[in-house]
Order: C-alpha cells, then sequence, then structure tokens
C-alpha cells in the first residue's frame, strides 16, 4: 500500500479504569480495549435478519490503511518500525512498578516519551525525516485529559514531543469535567483519583484558568481546528459500574462538558463504553478516518428568516397576549455509504438537537448578544479518496433537517388545547453534491424528498457576499437558507 502523506503513525491513549480489578484487565489485553469490535443486527431487503460486523477501529486502521502494531512474537518489535505504525499507550501497565496509580501529569510524561522513542525507531538518524515527523493522538475519556496535559502544561514532557503532535481525535472525554448528582465531582474524593475530574484539579494540571469556571479550551497551547471531539448522547446504554449520569450524557460525562472550545465536535447517539459504545462504532471510525485522512470540511449553517406560530398562537399573538417558547434544530448528516452511518446526529430525542429561543435568532440584543445565534447544524469531515469510478469526482452527504418548536406558553399558561405534539415547522432530507472541479469545489443540491437522490440537482444559490445556500421553505410559512460551505482540510 503506498504512503500517503497523512498517513503519521497513530498513539492511541486509553481512558479512566476505577477499580484496581479494571485495571489489571486493561493490562492484560494487547490493545487495551480498542480492539474489541461490535456487532449491529440489520433488516436485508427481503425482510431477513444480517448481522453487520465492526472489527474494531484498530483492526480497520490495519485492513484498510495498512497500519501496523509494535508487536512480533510476543514482545515490542525489535529495530525499525514502519511509518504507519500504531502504538498504545500502557500509562497503567507501569502502576505495579510505582506501586500506585499514574497520576495525569505521569501519564502525559509517559506519553511524551512515548512519542519520541516512536519518532527514534521509525526515523533513526534521518535528519530530514525526524524534522517532518509527526503523529495522531487519539484518546477515549480520561485519554484525553492526558493528552491535553501535554500540549498544555509546559512544564510535562518536552516542546520537542508537543510539536510532534499533528492532530488529536478524543472520543467522550470530560474536558469539563465529570458530574455527580448535577454537581462537578469534589476535589477531595481522593478514592480511585476520581478527583481527576474535579474542575480546580483539571486546571491545575492542564496549567490553565478556567473561563466563566469552565476548562475546556486550549488556552491557544494547539490548535482548536486540530483537537476533535466525539460527543456521545445515549446514556441508556451504559453498563459501567461506578460512576453514571443521566439523560443529556453518554452515560458519564454529560454533552455540556464533552467538548472543547472553538474545536470541531459532532453528537452521535452512542454511549460512553461497552458494546453501544462510540469506541467500538462505525460512526466513530468514519469520524475518526475523516479528520485524519481527509481531505475537505464541509459545514452547515441554518440562517432562519421566519418561524411562524401556530395559528391558534398567532392569533393570541395579535390579540395582544405574551407568547413564550422556544425551537429545537435537528439534523442527521450521512454521507455515501454502505451500510448508511450517520457522521453527526443531533436530535430531540437524544437531548442534543440546537435549542434557541426567538430573541436569539431575531432581536439578539434583547438575549443580551452581539448577533443572531443562527444555528451551526453540522461540521463534517470528507475524504475525496473514497470516491469511486462510478461516482466521478462527485462526493454525496445527506443532511435529514427537522425544526420544531417546544411547547408554548399563552398569557403565563401552557397552550394544549389545540396544540399537536411534536409538530414540525419544516423538514427535509437535503441532498448535498460537491464535485471537485479545477478551482474547488462545485455545489449542487436535491430536495430528497421530493425528488430522486440520484439526480443530477440543482447549483447552490448565491447571496449577495458570494456565499453559497440552498433555499429551503414550508407551506406552513417557514422560511431559511442553509448556507454550506466546502474547504480544503488537512
Amino acid at each position: 500500500m503506498t504512503r500517503h502523506a497523512r498517513h503519521h503513525p497513530i498513539i492511541y491513549v486509553r481512558g479512566y479504569a476505577m477499580r484496581d480489578t479494571q485495571i489489571e484487565n486493561t493490562i492484560n489485553t494487547p490493545y487495551m480495549g480498542f480492539n474489541l469490535g461490535a456487532t449491529r443486527v440489520r433488516q436485508g431487503p427481503g425482510g431477513e435478519l444480517l448481522t453487520f460486523i465492526f472489527e474494531s477501529p484498530v483492526i480497520r486502521l490495519m485492513k484498510e490503511y495498512g497500519y501496523r502494531d509494535i508487536y512480533e512474537q510476543g514482545a515490542v518489535r525489535e529495530g525499525e518500525l514502519p511509518h504507519k505504525s500504531l502504538l498504545i499507550h500502557r500509562y497503567y501497565e507501569d502502576a505495579e512498578g510505582r506501586g500506585q496509580r499514574p497520576s495525569i501529569i505521569e501519564a502525559a510524561e509517559d506519553l511524551a516519551a512515548r512519542i519520541l522513542w516512536l519518532r527514534e525507531r521509525i526515523c533513526g538518524d534521518d535528519a530530514a525525516a525526524r524534522e517532518a515527523f509527526k503523529v495522531y493522538l487519539v484518546a477515549h475519556s480520561m485519554g484525553g485529559l492526558i493528552c491535553r496535559c501535554l500540549l498544555q502544561n509546559e512544564t510535562v514532557g518536552s516542546d520537542e514531543a508537543r510539536a510532534c503532535v499533528d492532530k488529536v481525535f478524543t472520543y467522550g472525554s470530560p474536558h469539563n469535567g465529570i458530574e455527580m448528582a448535577g454537581f462537578n465531582v469534589p476535589s477531595f474524593l481522593g478514592i480511585w483519583d476520581i478527583n481527576n475530574f474535579n474542575r480546580q484539579r483539571i486546571a491545575e494540571y492542564l496549567q490553565l484558568t478556567p473561563r466563566n469556571g469552565r476548562v475546556n479550551h486550549l488556552d491557544g497551547r494547539f490548535p482548536p481546528e486540530r483537537f476533535f471531539c466525539l460527543v456521545g448522547t445515549n446514556h441508556q446504554d451504559y453498563q459501567a459500574t461506578g460512576l453514571r449520569v443521566g439523560a443529556m450524557s453518554d452515560g458519564l460525562v454529560t454533552i455540556d462538558n464533552a467538548w472543547v472550545e472553538a474545536a470541531p465536535r459532532v453528537f452521535a447517539y452512542l454511549s460512553h463504553s461497552g458494546h453501544a459504545g462510540m469506541v467500538n462504532s462505525e460512526t466513530g471510525y468514519q469520524n475518526l478516518v475523516r479528520f485524519l485522512f481527509g481531505d475537505a470540511l464541509m459545514k452547515g449553517r441554518l440562517v432562519v428568516e421566519h418561524l411562524p406560530l401556530p395559528p391558534s398562537v398567532e392569533k393570541a399573538r395579535e390579540d395582544g397576549e405574551t407568547i413564550k417558547g422556544g425551537y429545537h434544530f435537528e439534523c442527521a448528516v450521512t454521507p455515501r455509504l454502505h451500510p448508511p452511518v450517520a457522521l453527526s446526529d443531533r436530535r430531540v430525542e437524544h437531548g442534543s438537537a440546537v435549542f434557541r429561543r426567538f430573541d436569539e435568532l431575531f432581536h439578539p440584543e434583547r438575549s443580551g448578544h452581539d448577533h443572531a445565534r443562527h444555528p451551526v447544524l453540522f461540521s463534517v469531515y470528507l475524504d475525496s479518496a473514497k470516491i469511486t469510478v462510478s461516482q466521478g469526482r462527485t462526493m454525496l452527504l445527506v443532511a435529514d433537517i427537522a425544526v420544531r418548536s417546544t411547547e408554548f406558553k399563552v398569557a403565563g399558561r401552557w397552550f394544549v388545547s389545540r396544540r399537536v405534539p411534536d409538530e414540525n415547522l419544516f423538514r427535509e432530507k437535503v441532498v448535498i453534491l460537491a464535485t471537485a472541479a479545477s478551482d474547488g469545489w462545485r455545489l449542487r443540491y436535491i430536495m430528497g424528498d421530493e425528488d430522486w437522490g440520484e439526480g443530477r440537482g440543482r447549483p447552490v444559490k448565491q447571496d449577495e457576499q458570494g456565499a453559497s445556500y440552498v433555499p429551503l421553505s414550508s407551506r406552513k410559512g417557514f422560511r431559511a437558507r442553509l448556507y454550506v460551505a466546502i474547504e480544503d482540510w488537512g
């Protein structure tokens, strides 16, 4: 397999193990959980049940991209390692040698050493190769805090090791700590090192100053656009014992704590770990390889022009009654894959839909903002290398968009007499086609609920500033522009 300029070595950093038995189980596995995989049952065209097998991210990277682990004949391979090497950061393995669990700082120090060790084994004395050497960090849960500790705390590791880090991908990392019963875990709760997830402790070992009480920022120490956060929204299938949280979380980390400020993030209906977990998922893998190896970034932002009210509520408003309510914006984004897998999935029932109040969209000054808060529906990475011959030079994705209102209060009372539950103001599958051209990408669109998605589509519209958008409307009076932008990535 030919070497790709973006195929840097990968270091996996596992998450938190609470009890000593969990640490022991971790140490006794060669890939520390990143090779578990999962199976799903899907219904075939004849109604038959088919088993879909996800072999794990580690095995898929080996099979599809030619990566190799560093093991050979029961030990770490001797001599030179290939450029496309895959290494598991086994920081818990030294727990017995130290006589205690490694701290976040110690694990980050070890990570720095592993990066430089890997550079030595891959590049040897080749000065040009050492200068160009880069590595990807892929981390689950607490592993993301270990990566951040190396990148943000200048007293940990070395600038030499930090300069080797090209991109970071995190699964369900508690970037803003962990909540217990609605409160951040206390700093004094040292049993099993749970206080690693206290925000004051995080600020100390990341060497940063909290912003508005939050610690989920990189403080200018690493480019946020190269730091990806996969946010899980399925709390029900999280089966691990110990710390657990409820709705609007992945079972362990709340949605609001699982992302880094200004960094790309996607939301997926996946739990923190286990067979329904994000690491062992096709969704997680497809986001991972597109972020690491892809060459395009597509963003979709909805600029709302009109939000209609139900006729009876509109009449009450015209009669001078006070109306209160909000709006949810849902969007699932699926590229052309078999079987179909959504890269991002934000829905009301998962607690992950974008919520906006009317004033945030149309009267931002009333809500304390200096600009309208139009929702970003998606920001996903794509890879033109995945285009097949039959698809020509065109990438395709489907944005399944729905806009609905919350319950309304009219004159301080819930409006229920004529209310239709979960009524959509707008719903449509918008098929977006991006065709490579000598001067960039040509964008076209198809309204997938009205026309066949395999058609050629229509060119996107251009506004006064030359920005591309898809006009959206419904018979109820909803109007908006879906602004679509695609840019080079990598």
